[in-house]
């Protein structure tokens, strides 16, 4: 942004519309789960039916993500913001009508998952245009990001209290309210013109990339009903048997067609790079070790909070029999710690190395899941959960600032658009991730009651241990991005 500009709009004006903005998308990504029990009672499905229209949700921003961030280069930030909200809110109001699970799917998980795939690149990028320096974007990210944290961990408390008092359907009405105060907001956010030819859009590109990962995905999701090693059941595909019980998995079919897909996507993007086209984004932004290892960070962070929280909410409902509002209170410890930490986000970031804050993190995810496992019990008191939830919320809101920071600080500002979209997907990817994971254990057949909680838990801590890993090997000090690097 150009200093004029700069110095003449208050940072809020551009901030809070943003922060807005990607608050109503992780609140809409966590807010089901409390209401698991009351939506599938009411619209005829059951626990796993509903888990897909969560994981649906966060699968449709995963994949669309790239070519949203895309979409800001051709026709602007602002514009791509303000559409994305628009399909976002339509989404909600056909899903607060819904009353089966195919018209659910297709408001919140379809349209939703559309808007928000649209609506959040430009948030980031707005940011790191706008701001200069580590320490300042830091701040700013730290709000976006604690507002994304918070709206993941307030979407149990609030959904709770709305489904506990009104009905699920008012939750998506609320959704439809924030939108229509995010839209008047904004139009006052100024949008740094476009450097440079618009770029055409890849779109068979965007196409493979979203294919790939789908059939990721939905392996994944798959597992609850076919197992993870050999089939639980027979496939079949118009009355045809094609894999029998007993045989390999689909989910290893369906994830062996997405890594497929995802290889075909690649040597597309190379193709259109060698034939001087423009690809869905530069193969270069593969290439940089300081943005690959925050962005594994990022997958694991998110994979790890979501799939939590859906493990906590599904054990409380299912196990304990809380309501939608008990649920919701028994995750606020976790709120509270995201509150707090993100709060001290921006002097942490000029006080300590991003990668440390990030190692910090994911040391302190580690100890929330031993507290968890160690307290938390079926028949035990709820308070036992409290000290594990409340360390894994502080971790969350040390380390979800200082990832974005590390990956959007690794390129120049030229390259914000693509990195932002890969950010943004790789991110949603790992909710998506997560809540399909933490299901497939929940409801597994190999175990039974508090095992169940104590398995997912534990399988969370497996990926939190990979995302501490990555960020072991980010460089404390990560070198000054080049142009077009």
């Amino acid at each position: 942004m150009a200093d004029d500009t700069r110095s003449a709009v208050s940072p809020w004006t551009i901030v809070l519309p943003l922060a807005l903005g990607q608050f109503v998308a992780s609140y809409a990504g966590t807010n089901m789960n409390v209401a698991i029990n009351s939506i599938a009672k009411d619209i005829g499905t059951d626990v796993h039916g509903v888990q897909t229209a969560i994981t649906l949700f966060m699968l449709t921003m995963a994949a669309l993500m790239i070519t949203g961030s895309k979409l800001t280069d051709i026709y602007g930030r602002k514009r791509c913001f303000i559409v994305g909200m628009v399909v976002y809110g339509l989404g909600a109001l056909i899903a607060a009508a819904a009353q089966g699970l195919g018209l659910l799917i297709f408001g919140y998980s379809l349209l939703e998952g559309v808007g928000s795939a649209l609506m959040i690149p430009p948030i980031y990028i707005l940011i790191t245009v706008a701001f200069e320096g580590t320490a300042t974007r830091a701040k700013y990210f730290g709000i976006v990001s604690a507002a994304a944290g918070i709206g993941s961990a307030a979407g149990p408390l609030i959904g709770g209290l709305i489904t506990s008092t009104i009905s699920w359907r008012a939750s998506f009405g609320l959704q439809v309210l924030i939108v229509i105060v995010i839209i008047y907001l904004a139009r006052r956010i100024v949008d740094p013109p476009l450097r440079g030819p618009r770029p055409k859009l890849d779109v068979e590109g965007a196409i493979l990339s979203a294919a790939g990962l789908f059939f990721i995905v939905l392996g994944v999701l798959q597992s609850s009903t076919y197992g993870w090693g050999k089939s639980r059941q027979d496939f079949t595909i118009g009355g045809t048997v094609v894999i029998p019980k007993g045989g390999i998995s689909l989910v290893w079919v369906s994830v062996a067609i997405g890594v497929a897909i995802l290889a075909w996507f690649y040597a597309h993007l190379r193709r259109r790079e060698q034939a001087g086209k423009p690809p869905l984004f530069a193969t270069r932004m593969l290439r940089n070790k300081v943005s690959n290892l925050a962005l594994v960070t990022q997958n694991m962070q998110w994979l790890v909070l979501q799939g939590t929280f859906f493990v906590v909410s599904v054990f409380m409902q299912t196990i304990r029999g809380y309501s939608a509002i008990q649920t919701g209170l028994a995750l606020t410890p976790a709120t509270i710690g995201i509150l707090l930490a993100s709060g001290f986000a921006g002097r942490m970031a000029r006080r300590r190395a991003q990668a440390t804050l990030i190692r910090g993190g994911f040391v302190l995810t580690l100890a929330g899941f031993a507290l968890l496992a160690a307290f938390g019990r079926a028949d035990s008191n709820v308070l036992t959960f409290v000290p594990g939830l409340f360390v894994l919320g502080v971790a969350v809101g040390i380390m979800l600032t200082a990832s974005v920071n590390v990956v959007q600080s690794a390129w120049s500002d030229e390259d914000q658009g693509e990195i932002s979209g890969i950010s943004r997907s790789v991110s949603n990817l790992g909710s998506a991730l997560g809540t399909a994971i933490a299901g497939s254990v929940l409801v597994s057949d190999l175990v039974k009651g508090n095992t169940h909680f104590l398995l997912a838990i534990a399988t969370m801590a497996v990926f939190a241990a990979v995302g501490l890993l990555a960020a072991y090997l980010i460089p404390r000090r990560a070198p000054t991005p080049a142009p077009g690097e």
